[in-house]
């Protein structure tokens, strides 16, 4: 079992040069023997975003604190504390911050995706 706050995991920069001070923290991954999902927990600061996307995996997004929104078939959708987002396979999205606080959101995704 493992039991931690997540700000004591180490903070990334996301991994696009798209993205605009947008860091992800890989909380539960294959290093502490998850084997199913891994969970991570993305931060993006005032102003910043993260890079538009898409790849073949499924992932689901639950919105811990902040006001943010993601882009939708060309469309932005807000997103704030509680919100919970399913993104299927495929499916272009970006996440940016549209608040004065840090827009902070869990991000799970099957394991063998790149964990960060």
């Amino acid at each position: 079992m493992k039991i931690i706050h997540y700000s004591e995991t180490e903070a990334k920069k996301y991994p696009s040069e798209q993205a605009k001070g947008a860091t992800g923290r890989v909380v539960i991954g294959q290093a502490d023997g998850a084997k199913k999902f891994c969970m991570r927990v993305f931060e993006i600061a005032k102003g910043g975003i993260t890079g538009k996307h898409a790849h073949e995996w499924e992932h689901e997004v639950f919105v811990h604190s902040g006001k943010g929104a993601i882009l939708r078939e060309g469309k932005w959708i807000p997103l704030s504390t509680g919100s919970v987002v399913f993104i299927p396979g495929n499916e272009e999205h970006q996440l940016r911050n549209t608040g004065e606080e840090p827009f902070v959101f869990v991000c799970v995704i099957p394991s063998g995706a790149p964990e960060l």
